[in-house]
């Protein structure tokens, strides 16, 4: 064997990736269950793929107790593994493991194959984990292109519901648009990046150390500024940022409720924390090119995303829209990272308040949408506070995170990004930022407003004097997790400690 191939071998840290290992080994382990155990003890397999996900957490957190983590890379420079990739990895094991309760709820109500959703929601989080970490265009298109098409599935999952297969076709036009959008931009870098006759060039300008290396030499080359606005623009498409987001409203309706949320958290995750590696640690050098190409888009994604957001009804098309806001305001973030390292931590604790603001929201939609997942209407929770207490509690502190109401973690998560921003001296998306946010009041408290100070009063239709759907009882499993979510959020708005300075102070 060649010393080349050797030395390659060595670098194969097996033990790098034994979370994404171990969770795409369980996934499989799901499968086999299914095939061997009798078919009436299938019921217990959803239960196994929660209670393992659980303990994988668990056991990555206890190897985390070591703060002494020094970034390195494995895999020959395909992966570089860092803190906030740690973090990366933490927030996608929740979120598949939320997903998986918000499933179980949800896949009761269908008649259909459960054990597959449970599967592929574990292999798309760990791509997503490999994702984040991705130091080479090759493992990042790959990863990239896994979690794709495994939401391909998941977004048609309710496959007797036309509008789910709706979602499923127009997310496969718009996801295969923005790949191929995002290789034509990542085959312009590795060819002009090779090219011997320009200063810094590399056979290896795939991998993201050497590609920075010919861009700092190559400040204002043509076809590298081509291709950096495609890569943006691909990445765009997956985070729902303006001009990119016209698949959300009508995806996020017709998935299946878990599955929203899964796109809505995890999916927008990974794009925030792939896009600061990118300008960060790939594009710096072409911060002139990258910032004025991010503040328009994010001044029109907090536009748009509140303004659409006024007129909706459908619960699930205003979360997607109002999701689209909250990528104008990350995106802020991200631009402010070029001169702020505060930004960075900003845009991390943002992603994760938003997390626990929005798992406890789809929590609530889950248990009040009915077998026609995708007709969840304003309308359906009129009196919500007063039938169901806890249910309406958990929405309005859901709700007033997004909305950043005070004290609550949404509203320190928007403070730090607006620090990070005035800090940057980004004023003016600073000041359509705070518009958005007043906008936002209106429809976000609209929803509150119909849980808590109306009563429903449907018209009689075929002798029935109540056409909304029945909402499924609370659990054990998710009264727990709703509880958790909702008190997490309150707690994290007073007080951030470790997570706070461990973000906020790098």
């Amino acid at each position: 064997m060649s010393p080349e191939l050797i030395h390659a071998a060595a670098d194969n840290r097996w033990a790098a990736i034994a979370p994404e290992i171990s969770l795409g080994c369980l996934a499989l382990f799901l499968l086999v269950l299914e095939v061997f155990l009798p078919k009436k003890k299938h019921v217990i397999i959803p239960t196994l793929a929660i209670v393992g996900q659980i303990g994988l957490l668990i056991g990555f957190l206890w190897n985390l107790r070591d703060a002494s983590f020094v970034a390195h890379e494995t895999f020959n420079g395909l992966l570089r593994h860092t803190q906030e990739g740690q973090f990366m990895r933490v927030f996608f094991m929740l979120s598949s493991i939320l997903v998986s309760i918000l499933g179980v709820i949800a896949l009761a109500k269908q008649k259909m194959p459960k054990i597959e959703f449970f599967h592929i929601v574990m292999v798309v989080s760990a791509a997503m984990m490999l994702l984040t970490q991705s130091n080479h265009f090759v493992l990042f298109f790959v990863a990239l292109e896994t979690v794709t098409v495994g939401f391909y599935i998941l977004v048609s999952y309710f496959r007797s519901s036309p509008l789910s297969l709706e979602a499923g076709l127009k997310y496969l036009i718009t996801g295969a648009l923005s790949s191929g959008i995002l290789l034509f931009g990542i085959v312009l870098l590795y060819g002009v990046a090779g090219n011997p006759t320009l200063p810094g060039s590399s056979a290896e300008s795939m991998n993201f150390n050497a590609l920075r290396v010919f861009l700092e030499a190559n400040p204002e080359n043509f076809l590298a500024s081509v291709g950096i606005v495609f890569v943006l623009a691909g990445v765009a498409f997956k985070i729902g940022a303006v001009p990119f987001q016209i698949w959300i409203p009508d995806v996020y309706q017709g998935a299946p409720t878990p599955v929203t949320a899964f796109l809505a958290v995890a999916s927008k995750a990974a794009g925030f924390g792939v896009l600061l590696i990118l300008t960060q640690r790939v594009f710096p050098s072409y911060s002139d090119l990258t910032t004025p190409v991010l503040s328009a888009m994010a001044i029109a994604t907090i536009l748009f995303g509140n303004l659409a957001a006024l007129t909706q009804h459908n619960v699930k098309r205003l979360i997607g829209l109002s999701g689209v806001s909250h990528a104008g305001y990350l995106l802020i973030a991200v631009i402010a990272a070029n001169t702020q390292p505060l930004a960075i931590g900003a845009v991390y604790f943002y992603l994760f308040a938003y997390l626990l603001a929005s798992f406890a929201v789809f929590g609530v939609m889950t248990h009040i949408a009915g077998p026609n997942d995708a007709d969840q209407d304003l309308e359906h929770y009129t009196g919500l506070a007063k039938t169901h207490p806890f249910l309406g509690a958990v929405l309005a502190i859901g709700i007033g995170s997004l909305a950043g109401i005070p004290p609550l973690a949404g509203f320190m998560g928007k403070l730090f990004i607006f620090i990070a921003a005035f800090k940057a001296g980004l004023y003016t998306l600073l000041a359509v930022a705070i518009i958005g946010v007043v906008v936002s009041i209106y429809y976000y408290f609209g929803w509150i407003k119909a849980a808590y100070f109306e009563t429903w009063s449907a018209p009689v239709l075929d002798g029935e004097t109540d056409t909304r759907p029945t909402r499924t009882p609370v659990g054990l499993m998710a009264g727990v997790t709703l509880a958790s979510l909702a008190a997490a959020t309150i707690v994290l708005g007073f007080y951030q400690g470790a997570l706070g300075q461990w973000l906020l102070t790098k």
